[in-house]
């Protein structure tokens, strides 16, 4: 069992890592955002698409709605990064990875 959960732990440490890069490129995408003029932080469509995607992805043991769940979130807090950064440069301020 400890070799498992020794297992787990660096998996765990590959996925926060993995997620940190996933937010760090949402929020390059909110600058591009902002460079081409587009006002909307949300693309419903593209979060249609990225859903869509994770589904087809999904060979499970995860159940498809706890992995959309996860996801969701995911774009959420995404979202909620780059409200942040568009805030942050409309004060004047330094947006910094």
């Amino acid at each position: 069992m400890r070799r498992l959960r020794h297992r787990i732990d660096a998996l765990d440490r590959r996925i926060v890592g993995l997620l940190n890069e996933r937010a760090a490129l949402g929020r390059e995408v909110g600058r591009a955002k902002v460079a081409a003029g587009r006002r909307a932080i949300r693309d419903l469509e593209r979060e249609r698409e990225v859903l869509l995607r994770v589904t087809m992805a999904n060979g499970g043991p995860m159940p498809q709605a706890d992995l959309l769940v996860i996801y969701r979130r995911l774009i959420a807090v995404t979202r909620a990064l780059e409200g942040n950064d568009r805030r942050r440069h409309r004060a004047g301020g330094e947006i910094r990875g």
